[in-house]
């Protein structure tokens, strides 16, 4: 009996992974279900349109745009190797998923390639947390602006990663992160598109964050990262990546698309740190962020 090809589409159609087809000219022929839930955009609304045009825009961890220079799926298509990286999309909302990506070469019988499959799934491990996180929405412990935690639950969880720091010696560090120049964003937007803003950054935040980071709402424009288990020098790296991301987020406005960075102060935990000292010392190095020209991450050198 031959299997109807509407078999296969249910078939891809309910995979939780993404699923799309492209022609040699990057042309999106096919795009799943599981396409829709981890981009935001409908079937409809990018069938027939090429990869690049404004829709996906991966980038690697520094940030760099490789629809243009260094996309798997453009190799892939010249030569027929199978590939495989880490990047993040740009949602439908604007803000930053990492993915991981798998593409693949399409063949005809004679064995030229027609096209390519590229494969991806979300790497941001929020499934892990989704049931924490609505616990701790009853509980009040969310920002209701960004839906990351509050000030309160930031308190409370810096100050449990500390006794398990005098505890057990257990590495972490706090990135202080502060959204560049937010009054000019208000002033020239209004207060509803800096509201967008401050969702963008703290999702994009949260989506980059590993399942025992947290992200938290200190107050105003800043946010917190808790970077669980960072010992000395990876502070830096860490921060490059979650300021990268932010820059290439995308807010979308009634007079057309808004980006914004950050800059960010990075502090190790020490043994004799109390909560104030740590926020203190990444408080400073967010300043001295600042003060070197914004969109950038400052990291302490010290050893704990």
């Amino acid at each position: 009996m031959k299997i109807p090809e509407r078999f296969y589409r249910d078939l891809l159609d309910g995979l939780t992974d993404g699923v799309y087809f492209v022609d040699r000219d990057r042309r999106i022929t096919y795009w799943n279900h599981g396409a829709e839930v981890i981009t935001g955009y409908r079937a409809a609304e990018v069938l027939g349109s090429r990869c690049w045009d404004n829709l996906l825009r991966h980038v690697d961890a520094t940030g760099r745009e490789l629809c243009h220079d260094g996309c798997p799926l453009t190799a892939t298509l010249c030569d027929g190797a199978d590939r495989a990286a880490a990047v993040a999309l740009l949602h439908k909302e604007g803000h930053r998923v990492p993915v991981k990506v798998r593409a693949s070469a399409i063949r005809d019988e004679a064995g030229a390639i027609l096209g390519a499959v590229e494969t991806f799934q979300d790497d941001s491990e929020l499934a892990e947390t989704a049931q924490r996180l609505e616990a701790l929405r009853e509980l009040a412990y969310l920002d209701a602006l960004t839906g990351v935690g509050n000030r309160r639950y930031a308190e409370a969880e810096l100050a449990t990663r500390l006794a398990e720091r005098r505890r057990h010696g257990i590495p972490f560090g706090l990135l202080f992160v502060d959204v560049d120049r937010f009054k000019d964003v208000n002033d020239r937007h209004g207060h509803e598109v800096g509201d967008a803003v401050l969702r963008l950054v703290a999702s994009t935040l949260r989506h980059a964050a590993r399942v025992n980071d947290f992200v938290g709402r200190w107050g105003g424009e800043e946010l917190v990262v808790i970077a669980a288990h960072a010992p000395a020098g990876t502070l830096q790296p860490i921060g490059d990546r979650f300021r990268a991301l932010v820059e290439r987020s995308v807010t979308r406005t009634p007079t057309g698309s808004l980006s914004v960075t950050v800059s960010i102060g990075a502090a190790l935990a020490r043994a004799d740190d109390t909560p104030a000292t740590l926020i203190a010392r990444a408080d400073e190095l967010m300043y001295r962020a600042k003060a070197a020209g914004r969109n950038r991450v400052v990291a302490e050198a010290e050893s704990p």
